[in-house]
């Protein structure tokens, strides 16, 4: 890893270390900085919950500007984090969308409204923080694009170099504010798991600090704080279910862990069902969770112009899965075309901008209410992980060939 002389890591009380999923060793988060040493599972953030000592009102007296406003239960010092405020996004009722689903509230979580447009700026705040405190001077990546572009962003607020590895499919807003930002990009031919092995390659032979999904221990770390919000808003209540676009499924698996978190704590009651929406042309969550298997095969042949969500083989599935059973939740797909009509239906019926690929989330609990899966009653929560004008050609395009 490339390095300057790292300062004394500023962690949080109750923060412990570095879990394994896999084989259950604990490390110093100075010492395991990414995969686990012993048997290369992925590290979670671990706390000591005794030691919170946080109530409802403490958090309401503090201002809904950061998702740093949580910081008892995040690894960092609000004053040591690489932070743009990210966060604090707003939760939107959809009554339109909620008559015609037949359910009690449709409330969508606008994640657009962060510093680089998506959701992917809660886990590069986290990441990039973990990078400034081990001293490093270059970040590097594989994304499909939004990812790319947050940690570019987070890397020029942090005086360090980005290297991000993009497919020439990811959208051009991606490419472009990765140079704005003065990242080091290579575009490279084909789709994500193209950019992944030339990232892959170069990390061989670079000494660089990865900010990738599940290989840093803390870009699900930060996206937990998306539910932390919502409870928070909906004043502490938990809705009956959250649908999230899912591909290499960060964020739902730190939504499932920051409920429990927050259940365990006392601040709220219960825990929300989680849906995994995919697109029917790169469905691998959806195909394990269907046939009762703890981990995905790896789909074939993805065909899908959601590239968000065409991960094709996410590292993460058994978290997923157990996140979606352990929450009684489940898993939906959907085609390209019926994602891209919600994302229309969204923005023409409740003015809301959903990314294309985001509005799987949009077509999969419009789905599942037709399913009967869910109740008159109930409220659920849709996750729209970044702006609608990160895919304006893709949109537009959909739309002039609806004939509108």
């Amino acid at each position: 890893m490339s390095a300057r002389e790292p300062p004394i890591m500023e962690t949080t009380d109750a923060f412990i270390g570095l879990t394994c999923v896999d084989c259950g060793e604990t490390f110093d988060a100075e010492v395991g900085t990414h995969r686990c040493p012993d048997c290369d599972g992925i590290l979670d953030p671990e706390y000591d919950y005794d030691e919170i000592d946080l109530s409802r009102s403490d958090l309401e007296s503090r201002r809904f500007d950061t998702m740093w406003k949580y910081e008892e239960l995040l690894p960092f010092t609000r004053d040591s984090a690489v932070t743009m405020d990210e966060g604090a996004t707003p939760l939107v009722e959809c009554p339109n969308l909620a008559e015609q689903m037949g359910v009690g509230r449709v409330l969508l979580k606008d994640e657009g409204r962060n510093p680089t447009g998506t959701f992917k700026d809660r886990g590069q705040t986290m990441a990039v923080t973990a990078a400034a405190q081990h001293g490093a001077t270059d970040v590097a990546l594989a994304s499909a694009g939004n990812a790319g572009q947050a940690a570019a962003a987070y890397a020029a607020r942090a005086d360090i170099q980005s290297h991000v590895f993009l497919p020439t499919r990811a959208g051009f807003t991606n490419k472009a504010m990765v140079n704005v930002h003065g990242g080091d990009m290579t575009v490279v031919e084909g789709r994500i798991g193209d950019a992944g092995a030339a990232y892959a390659d170069a990390m061989a032979d670079e000494d660089w600090y990865s900010v990738k999904t599940f290989v840093t221990p803390y870009r699900h770390e930060g996206k937990k704080t998306m539910f932390y919000e919502i409870a928070e808003q909906m004043d502490w209540e938990v809705p009956d279910a959250v649908v999230y676009p899912t591909g290499g499924g960060v964020g739902l698996v730190g939504m499932h862990k920051a409920a429990k978190e927050f259940r365990e704590l006392g601040l709220t009651d219960d825990l929300p069902a989680m849906y995994a929406a995919q697109s029917s042309g790169c469905a691998p969550i959806v195909k394990a969770w269907e046939e009762g298997e703890d981990a995905h095969e790896a789909w074939e042949t993805p065909d899908t112009i959601c590239g968000g969500i065409e991960i094709p083989d996410p590292g993460a599935s058994p978290m997923i899965l157990d996140a979606l059973r352990e929450s009684d939740g489940g898993a939906v797909a959907t085609s390209d075309e019926d994602i891209l009509d919600s994302a229309v239906a969204v923005a023409q019926q409740e003015g809301l901008e959903m990314g294309a690929t985001c509005a799987a989330a949009a077509s999969g609990a419009w789905e599942l209410a037709q399913q009967g899966e869910f109740d008159e009653d109930d409220t659920v929560v849709l996750l729209n992980t970044g702006a609608g004008n990160k895919d304006d050609d893709v949109l537009r395009s959909h739309l002039m060939g609806m004939g509108v």
